[in-house]
């Protein structure tokens, strides 16, 4: 009886193997040859798999999205039951920042995606649905009226650490002290009681 494979689990390693490359060299350096020497696996393999190199991306940026997610999952709850929305927000965002060896390599393939996606609008489209349902589930944990633009706000500053965090410009210990500082603004009480 011929054994049985379980795709999701294949096409798992073949864009772990992706974003191994990816970590090391860049998208560029991305091709069926290299990511098939990367996964230990056939070039016929991943063409098997993936048909194009979009969908292999595509594929690869469903993966780092998982492990993010898990990774927020996992920091949320260590908070415990109904936790204080600033440190609801502090775990998310410290959980999606660039801190650990692997989270820094979902890092460099999520900012690599990033250049890919923004000469691919169809690639962008799925990332603008994700980046809004993100904006939209902080703007419900900050206070005050200009929820929207304190939770784009957060983004930019998740964003920018990343890079930083990334290209060695910041400490972890700076990064989190300027999240702590952005996050005291936000949640800070205005003049009367009102939150900003």
């Amino acid at each position: 009886m011929p054994k049985r494979v379980d795709r999701h689990e294949r096409r798992t390693l073949i864009a772990s193997a992706l974003m191994r490359v990816a970590a090391r060299q860049g998208l560029e350096a991305v091709s069926l040859r290299h990511v098939a020497t990367e996964a230990g696996v056939s070039p016929g393999m991943v063409q098997h798999y993936f048909r194009t190199k979009d969908e292999m991306m595509a594929f690869a940026m469903t993966v780092v999205r998982e492990r993010s997610q898990a990774r927020v999952t996992d920091a949320i709850a260590g908070l415990g039951a109904d936790p204080e929305p600033r440190l609801l927000l502090r775990a998310m965002i410290a959980a999606l920042l660039p801190l650990s060896e692997e989270s820094i390599a979902d890092g460099r393939v999520a900012l690599a995606f990033l250049a890919y996606a923004a000469v691919r609008p169809d690639v962008a489209a799925g990332m603008r649905e994700d980046t809004e349902q993100l904006r939209a589930f902080v703007a419900g944990l900050v206070p005050g009226p200009r929820r929207d633009e304190h939770a784009a706000g957060v983004l930019a500053l998740l964003e920018g650490l990343g890079v930083h965090l990334l290209g060695g410009h910041y400490t972890t210990g700076q990064a989190l002290a300027a999240l702590d500082a952005h996050l005291d603004l936000v949640f800070r009480p205005a003049v009367g009681g009102e939150a900003r």
